[in-house]
């Protein structure tokens, strides 16, 4: 009897360690708090949680576990297993994917800013110069166009953005800076205390950004249809521990991706259809450039700018040309041809 009790034990024992042993556990380091940009993130760790019966979960911490300029820094060391980053961040450690942060490349939908990313992403000398990082892109945080938050009176000229200090990154700062104006790039989450204390005139961000950040509390004006760009922003993941996984749990991370993109979409839609509501309860003033303001603002930015960059990241070794082609060729496909 105490021999079939000792062996019951034993396996009670050895079935508890294989169980233990088949949970996972992966730490993903965010920033600022749940919003928009982060739904995704949030879908996911719900999908794999269900896929894997609880057997692999994603504990995401908002700012608990780095700072947002170091993700890719912890991603690296293996601080932690999965986060977040915008390249306008460390421009230098991500080069290639500046790409898609080129002022005015003329991505109208998120649905195309899915797109692009993706097809970039899945590029050989991306992916080599994330492996650098010891990081693989899992997906993109898609970002309707940048526009701008101001205070006192509203700036509807391009003249009126010489000597105006804006927060911008990447290559929207590189587009103001071309119109006189003088970019600083601070984070988002110090974008409201630059604001407030008039570091800065102006914000230029996405629709969920300024809310989420509380720029829009602080505004007279937005320019509705300035959209010199956005910034690209990827999910990423520690190779290591990526390939660490049971092929079980592989899959249902991979299998994953898809859905919460489309719940990202589905729920960044419905911001945007608010939005002017959101402007009216802020009284906030809609300002709309003119299109020869537009087209001047085009002309001195979007050109210079990306024949500049194709130049100097073709001279540090990377198939500049081919990142730029891709992202146009892309854009034509997704629009069908036309």
């Amino acid at each position: 009897m105490n021999k079939m009790l000792t062996g019951a034990v034993a396996a009670a024992a050895s079935f508890a360690f294989v169980s233990e042993a088949m949970a996972t556990e992966w730490n993903v380091s965010l920033w600022g708090k749940r919003r928009a940009f982060t739904e995704h993130v949030e879908k996911l760790a719900e999908l794999v949680d269900e896929k894997t019966g609880g057997e692999f979960t994603l504990n995401i911490s908002y700012g608990g576990l780095s700072k947002n300029k170091e993700n890719l820094d912890g991603i690296s060391i293996g601080a932690f297993e999965m986060a977040q980053f915008c390249a306008g961040y460390h421009r230098d450690k991500n080069r290639a994917i500046t790409v898609l942060e080129l002022p005015f490349l003329g991505v109208n939908t998120l649905e195309e800013e899915v797109a692009v990313s993706h097809a970039v992403y899945d590029h050989p000398a991306v992916q080599e110069e994330m492996a650098q990082w010891n990081a693989r892109i899992l997906m993109t945080s898609p970002m309707p166009q940048y526009n701008l938050v101001g205070t006192g009176e509203p700036r509807d000229e391009l003249a009126e953005f010489k000597d105006m200090r804006v927060r911008a990154t990447g290559g929207i700062g590189q587009a103001f800076s071309a119109v006189g104006g003088v970019p600083t790039s601070v984070t988002a989450t110090e974008a409201y205390n630059a604001m407030e204390s008039g570091v800065v005139d102006t914000v230029a961000f996405a629709q969920h950004a300024h809310l989420a950040f509380g720029t829009i509390n602080r505004a007279d004006w937005w320019t509705a249809n300035l959209n010199p760009g956005t910034v690209n922003c990827p999910v990423v993941v520690n190779i290591d521990a990526y390939e660490a996984l049971s092929p079980e749990h592989r899959e249902a991370l991979d299998s994953s991706i898809d859905e919460a993109i489309g719940h990202y979409l589905a729920n960044y839609g419905a911001l945007l259809e608010k939005w002017d509501s959101v402007l009216a309860e802020k009284n906030v003033t809609k300002v709309e450039l003119a299109e020869s303001e537009l087209d001047a603002f085009r002309k001195a930015a979007a050109d210079p700018i990306r024949e500049k960059w194709i130049a100097d990241m073709t001279a540090q070794g990377l198939p500049a040309q081919d990142l730029y082609d891709l992202v146009m060729s892309t854009l034509k496909a997704q629009r069908g041809g036309n």
